[in-house]
């Protein structure tokens, strides 16, 4: 097997199309398609099913996946101890929890691995989980419910693994002299949006702001009501810039994702994650 088909396999198998792939990957379709074709015939069997919605794994392709990535780390680890290079890693997370939780994790990372290069970036949830499932991250940090990922009611990619680390608890906050019920909501990808979508139903007026940063600055203004992450209330609680309204729903698990089968490659990463 060439470590080329199997980036262009576990980029295809992540984003389900070759397209997508291909993006990732910054080849042509035509390439990863080929990639792919010949991974085909070196193994002799079919890896994906090709459909009009997209490419989807057989049972030879899953099989395939959960080791893939295991193939593809200890290549990067023989090449890192045969030419010194830093090994790099890339997180990703919803804003507010890289504004709120990643600090930290970066700072034990430091500690403890000061011969590691990590990389941050903050997305909406899908992003982060295309990023994780295509190979652009190797790990994410967002919120959830129930006992698999996508509880909440999105859609996971397939080929991931999952820990929770914590819980956050959710508030429905508004300013104290607040006279409406408008309900200001986060975009439709926010897990926050999915909650609160979950708890009010379609009936309560809303407005719909860009982050929940925004969607606290309103209700501070006394705009509206808002559902927040305790997270992003610890100063305004304590202030009495916003006032609980007595609601008090179900939290959402912190949920820490990373591809099936890098459980070793990570290990180090991921305790300092869920520490």
């Amino acid at each position: 097997m060439d470590l080329r088909q199997l980036r262009g396999f576990v980029a295809v198998a992540g984003t389900g199309t070759v397209t997508g792939a291909a993006t990732v990957l910054g080849l042509a379709p035509a390439s990863v398609s080929e990639q792919v074709r010949r991974l085909e015939r070196g193994l002799g069997v079919t890896l994906f099913e090709r459909t009009p919605q997209g490419m989807r794994l057989t049972a030879a392709g899953a099989a395939l996946l959960a080791r893939a990535q295991g193939l593809l780390d200890h290549a990067d680890e023989v090449r890192r101890a045969v030419t010194g290079g830093r090994r790099r890693v890339r997180i990703g997370a919803l804003e507010m929890l890289a504004a709120a939780r990643l600090p930290a994790v970066i700072r034990r990372l430091a500690e403890r691995h000061p011969d590691l290069d990590v990389d941050v970036s903050s997305m909406n949830r899908r992003d982060l989980l295309a990023g994780v499932a295509d190979g652009g991250l190797d790990a994410a940090l967002l919120l959830d419910s129930g006992l698999r990922v996508g509880g909440l009611g999105f859609g996971p990619p397939p080929g991931l693994d999952y820990l929770d680390v914590g819980e956050v608890a959710l508030h429905l906050v508004a300013a104290p002299d607040c006279d409406t019920d408008t309900l200001l909501v986060t975009p439709p990808e926010c897990s926050i949006r999915l909650a609160a979508e979950r708890l009010f139903g379609p009936e309560v007026p809303r407005r719909e702001l860009t982050s929940i940063a925004t969607a606290r600055e309103w209700a501070r203004q006394g705009l509206g009501r808002a559902l927040l992450p305790d997270f992003a209330l610890t100063h305004d609680l304590g202030s009495g810039a916003l006032v609980p309204l007595g609601l008090d729903p179900r939290g959402l698990a912190l949920r820490l994702v990373w591809p099936r089968g890098r459980e070793r490659a990570l290990r180090d990463v991921l305790y300092a994650l869920s520490a």
